[in-house]
């Protein structure tokens, strides 16, 4: 009878007590995402499925070749199989109306004609958010011949970035595009398939970024606006401080940061200073 030492090799089927607040440790500290009790099974499930898919024979081999290995490959694989990226175009629109209505004309009253607006939405997700703001400002903010605007687009998990960078999207993620919208900034595919125009493709640049991480977000810099929208929810106390500095730092004075409608900076930093407008209520670097 013939065999292969492959196909005598068992991965497991259950990840214990230990080695998940193993796991879950090493994972907040790589990444400052927090997995309470609640997503244990989220977390076991993706888990023994990337066990399965490197060969390896259990949890401890698996875990040891996750902390040492040399190029992190497994380690993005991992985290792209963690973070969970459901969005679509337009969500929480009040905030892109403050952009058009109220921000980006205070944020132009400080800077000269052709002076460079930088816009940075994290995390970017498959897209549809940097494609929304920039649909926004070609459709909506009257001042947008007159600056040199820059949109910048960053995420966690590579995959999530090339989908964005191919810009395909189902019936369901633009279904609260205006029709007009819809037919000028994109190609039907099909019933359930939409690409979006190159164009807009080209207007934004996407890159990798961890938050919680001071080295990757010290390259981001003269930032006007960030968009940081249904993010921090993931992290625990001290890994929200961290970003919220991180976006202090790379904001000019006077910048804007919006969060998502559950989220709140004066529960995690006293650097911003709360500001009020019709549309949202948005958080300000001090001038």
């Amino acid at each position: 009878m013939r065999s292969s030492f492959a196909s005598m090799v068992s991965t497991p089927t259950a990840i214990a007590d230990a080695d998940f607040l193993k796991f879950r440790e090493f994972f907040y500290r790589k990444t400052g995402i927090h997995f309470d009790e609640s997503k244990r099974y989220f977390v076991d499930k993706r888990l023994l499925e990337r066990i399965a898919g490197t060969g390896a024979e259990s949890f401890r081999q698996y875990f040891i070749n996750l902390r040492f290995e040399t190029d992190t490959s497994e380690l993005q694989k991992l985290v792209n199989a963690m973070t969970v990226n459901e969005t679509y175009f337009f969500r929480e629109a009040y905030q892109f109306d403050c952009m058009v209505n109220d921000m980006l004309d205070d944020i132009a009253q400080r800077k000269r004609a052709g002076e460079r607006i930088r816009i940075w939405s994290v995390p970017s997700s498959t897209g549809e958010e940097p494609y929304s703001i920039a649909i926004y400002l070609l459709e909506r903010w009257a001042q947008i011949d007159d600056y040199e605007v820059e949109i910048l687009s960053s995420d966690i998990d590579t995959e999530v970035l090339a989908a964005a960078q191919r810009g395909v999207y189902s019936a369901r993620s633009v279904a609260n595009l205006p029709k007009a919208y819809l037919d000028k900034y994109f190609r039907k595919v099909n019933d359930n398939e939409f690409v979006i125009s190159r164009d807009l493709v080209s207007a934004v640049e996407f890159n990798r970024v961890n938050l919680t991480d001071p080295l990757d977000t010290k390259r981001f810099r003269d930032i006007d606006l960030i968009f940081c929208r249904n993010l921090l929810i993931y992290f625990d106390e001290m890994s929200r401080r961290v970003a919220a500095e991180g976006m202090f730092e790379s904001l000019n004075p006077g910048g804007y940061v919006c969060l998502g409608h559950s989220e709140s900076m004066s529960r995690i930093s006293n650097l911003f200073s709360v500001r009020r407008f019709p549309d949202a209520m948005v958080y300000q670097k001090p001038i």
